[in-house]
């Protein structure tokens, strides 16, 4: 792909509408400790811990859907009516393996509204064969490496004074604040996203429903 391509496909991404802090946050308490395995019969891999608190979690419902923490994040996003069209960009893109590989990784996963607000013809352009290569970095620009709780995200921005840097797979970096109760996320292109549902633990990392599309630099 050009550099011309890329820069015509961020240029229409970042026409995306102002988006709105969720009505309502919940409020996260610190998760509790996972005790170690004692005395395993065989080697286990690093993310067991995570795994073993995933599938006791009492996740949020997702688009009205269950969101099985004996999941992982990529298997959920299929099982998410409102996921829709995040799960057909990361089977278009043909990063499935990344979210459902071992992480652990935390997603910013944008709802199908989300996707709506973005300028018209946008989505279409991004899912054109010609474009995969913009499109794996929007998604890739999403996730995070290590598992974020909204609690660790609401600590990082108070230890930042107000700001927590992010640094993305894609190689690129999210603004976190608070504004109230709702924690904001803004992109390389000054659009903000809020977390509608945090805190969806899965065996290999955590979901953040939000609101709103990130887009990186694609020039």
């Amino acid at each position: 792909m050009t550099k011309r391509l890329f820069t015509a496909i961020g240029a229409t991404l970042a026409l995306a509408s102002c988006t709105s802090p969720a009505a309502r946050i919940a409020t996260v308490a610190p998760p509790p400790a996972v005790a170690a395995p004692v005395a395993p019969a065989a080697p286990i891999s690093a993310n067991s811990g995570l795994a073993a608190a995933a599938a006791t979690a009492t996740n949020p419902f997702v688009g009205g859907t269950a969101m099985l923490g004996t999941r992982t994040i990529a298997d959920n996003f299929a099982s998410a009516p409102n996921l829709r069209m995040l799960t057909h960009a990361v089977d278009v893109g043909g990063v499935r393996d990344t979210l459902a590989g071992s992480g652990p990784i935390t997603v910013f996963a944008p709802t199908d509204q989300a996707f709506g607000r973005l300028a018209d013809g946008a989505v279409g352009q991004l899912m054109e064969p010609a474009n995969r290569a913009a499109l794996v970095k929007v998604i890739s620009y999403h996730v995070v490496p290590g598992a974020i709780t909204l609690y660790d995200l609401r600590a990082r921005i108070d230890a930042g004074r107000g700001t927590a840097r992010l640094t993305t797979i894609a190689g690129g970096s999210l603004a976190a604040t608070k504004e109230g109760e709702a924690v904001a996320l803004t992109d390389a292109n000054g659009n903000k996203a809020y977390v509608q549902t945090p805190d969806v633990q899965q065996v290999n990392g955590v979901i953040h429903v939000v609101n709103g599309v990130l887009v990186p630099q694609l020039g």
